[in-house]
């Protein structure tokens, strides 16, 4: 297996792993009545996000920052995999015109780490702008990079899968 296998392999298990952690924290949040993480990304006002952390209680305001502290090295992982992946199937592929895709989770990557933080100062500040406001925004422009790059990627695996199996069925005739 080459470098970039390594790589792949090693992110995008990483990526797994902590996407698994992840879930159970939401599932934590979402017992306490409130929403889960995603939902509060994207609330961008005082008013919701009040009622979100207000719903959570101290217990749930807790996971929601485990939940963004663990979620820095998630986007140090997604982003590194789905770079990875898009570089490794354009290669593969012939698809280099496609190649900036690459540049598409690393970008998310920068979005979701603001968002981290804006976040965090609005569970700090208790909803005080801007930082609801901030934290949807970046929350945002996060998944408007990654979204495409996901769907890249999906495709290209497809593709690769389809012309892996037409060569291997023209080498049995």
């Amino acid at each position: 297996m080459n470098h970039l296998g390594r790589a792949l392999w090693i992110t995008g298990l990483g990526t797994l792993g902590l996407l698994i952690v992840l879930g159970a924290i939401d599932a934590r949040l979402r017992d306490t009545g409130g929403p889960s993480i995603v939902p509060f990304e994207l609330e961008f006002t005082s008013e919701s996000a009040r009622d979100s952390l207000a719903r959570w209680g101290e217990e749930g305001r807790s996971d929601a920052k485990l939940s963004l502290g663990i979620d820095f090295a998630f986007l140090v992982a997604y982003g590194t995999f789905f770079s990875l992946a898009a570089t490794a199937l354009c290669d593969a592929l012939g698809w280099q015109r496609w190649a900036f895709v690459a540049m598409l989770p690393l970008g998310a990557a920068v979005a979701d780490a603001l968002e981290n933080v804006a976040l965090l100062l609005t569970i700090g500040q208790d909803g005080a702008q801007p930082w609801p406001l901030l934290g949807g925004t970046f929350a945002a422009v996060k998944f408007a990079l990654l979204i495409p790059a996901q769907l890249f990627v999906l495709a290209g695996f497809v593709v690769w899968l389809a012309r892996r199996a037409g060569a291997a069925s023209a080498r049995l005739r």
